[in-house]
Formats: C-alpha cells, sequence, structure tokens
C-alpha cells in the first residue's frame, strides 16, 4: 500500500457527476495522514500525470481515475479533473 492510497480512495469516492475537484495541499496531507514532500511545493514535475515509472503520487489519482489539471505551488493547491476510462 502507498502513502498516497487514501489520496486515490478519496478521490474514487467523490460522486461520479463530480468532473472536478480543487484540493489545497492542507487537505491532501490530512487525506493522506503526512505531509506532502517539500518538491511537491517546489518542482512541477512532481504534479505531473504519469501511468508508467515510479511517482507513486501520480498512480494514486490516475488509479482513481483522474489526472492533475492545474497546479499553483505559490497558492499550494492543485486541481484534479476525473477522466473517463
Amino acid at each position: 500500500m502507498s502513502k498516497y492510497s487514501p489520496l486515490s480512495r478519496y478521490l474514487s469516492n467523490l460522486p461520479l457527476d463530480l468532473q472536478e475537484t480543487t484540493l489545497n495541499f492542507e487537505k491532501i496531507e490530512m487525506i493522506i495522514d503526512d505531509r506532502l514532500p517539500a518538491s511537491a511545493s517546489r518542482l512541477p514535475q512532481w504534479w505531473e500525470n504519469e501511468e508508467d515509472g515510479n511517482h507513486v503520487q501520480a498512480h494514486s489519482w490516475m488509479n482513481a481515475g483522474w489526472i492533475m489539471g492545474k497546479v499553483d505551488q505559490n497558492a499550494k493547491w492543485v486541481r484534479f479533473i476525473r477522466i473517463s476510462r
């Protein structure tokens, strides 16, 4: 189980008619019950959508049927968009 599995469950459990959701970093930390790494606030690549590779955070939202649509690292929020599979 990944540190980000709770985020995957959270996104999976959102109502199916909800097509996007914006979460601030603090809310994500509450969901995962842990702090985000410093790179989440500094590196845009941390938030990239990735199906292959080792970025477990991206796998958590993509496996739940979402992609990262926009991130504002200064304001500390991320918008996820539901994808159809």
